[in-house]
């Protein structure tokens, strides 16, 4: 009785560029998370043992005092709220905004075409301070009674939702309309054969075909509009209205301000986005990933 047997299979051998990489990505990856970690040290830490025996030194106690105090000194849960009331109608006009400039200009031919959505992204090309100035007059001389509270398109959320929009529709038309042009033409054109309207070959058609890029999208727009400082610093005056990342400034007092407090605060604003980020995490690599394998 003769058995055959499997040969063995041989280890490839491990070549020393291989190991240089990896040990490359392991130290940019910590690299990248040491602030992060540092963050959450301090933040575990009260003020009063960093100050006696400074930042780098062995813990002797670590708690979650900093994260409470931060959470109800800084009335967080309000400015939460300030922050989904902008970012939410943010992100979803940009959208749709966006997806009906890139379904113009991707499925129909006209000499203006590229001139169109070239328009759009130059928006995104001029830097924030250029448009300040005159955009901050332009929001003071906007009179909006009986729309806004203040009675003005300024210190409103409907002002920071609108500059948003603004601003992201560019690069969301880019992307959108590069990933429109990659979707067969056979199918509006069989659509148009058989009656459909330009909304339905729009909406029932085209829009559920470009659910990655939408989430890839959505999750982008999401994290910056929700970490915006600067727009919600020059346009918004009061207080109240203050989105959450403005609203870390009340942790920051006259003549003293705790930075485990402010590390605290800081990364309870984190957990949002990423929370957004790991519910559409596969939807967003997917829709960065798409075309990758075309030829």
């Amino acid at each position: 009785m003769s058995g055959t047997t499997a040969p063995l299979k041989r280890r490839a051998p491990v070549r020393p560029a291989r190991v240089l990489l990896h040990v490359f990505l392991a130290g940019t990856a910590l690299a990248w998370l040491a602030p992060l970690l540092w963050a959450v040290f301090s933040a575990l830490r009260p003020y009063s043992e960093t100050s006696g025996k400074g930042y780098v030194s062995w813990p002797d106690t670590l708690s979650l005092d900093n994260f409470t105090n931060a959470f109800e000194q800084s009335d967080m849960l309000h400015y939460f709220g300030n922050t989904l009331v902008i970012a939410i109608p943010a992100v979803l006009l940009t959208l749709f905004l966006s997806s009906c400039v890139a379904f113009y200009v991707s499925r129909f031919d006209f000499r203006l075409n590229l001139a169109l959505l070239l328009v759009f992204t130059a928006g995104n090309l001029l830097p924030q301070q250029v448009v300040i100035t005159p955009l901050y007059r332009l929001y003071l001389l906007t009179d909006l009674p009986g729309i806004t509270a203040s009675g003005k398109l300024y210190d409103s959320a409907l002002g920071l939702v609108l500059i948003h929009v603004a601003f992201q529709s560019g690069f969301c038309a880019f992307v959108l309309s590069n990933y429109m042009r990659s979707l067969p033409h056979e199918l509006t054109e069989a659509a148009l054969v058989d009656g459909a309207s330009v909304w339905r070959l729009y909406w029932q058609i085209t829009l559920p075909l470009c659910k990655p890029a939408m989430a890839a999208l959505a999750t982008l727009l999401s994290i910056w509009i929700y970490n915006d400082f600067f727009w919600a610093l020059v346009l918004i005056s009061t207080g109240e209205n203050m989105p959450v990342t403005s609203a870390l400034n009340n942790l920051s007092g006259q003549y003293f301000t705790d930075p485990n407090l402010v590390a605290a605060g800081s990364l309870l604003t984190a957990i949002p986005t990423l929370a957004v980020y790991f519910a559409l995490q596969r939807q967003f690599v997917s829709g960065l990933t798409l075309g990758s394998s075309k030829g």
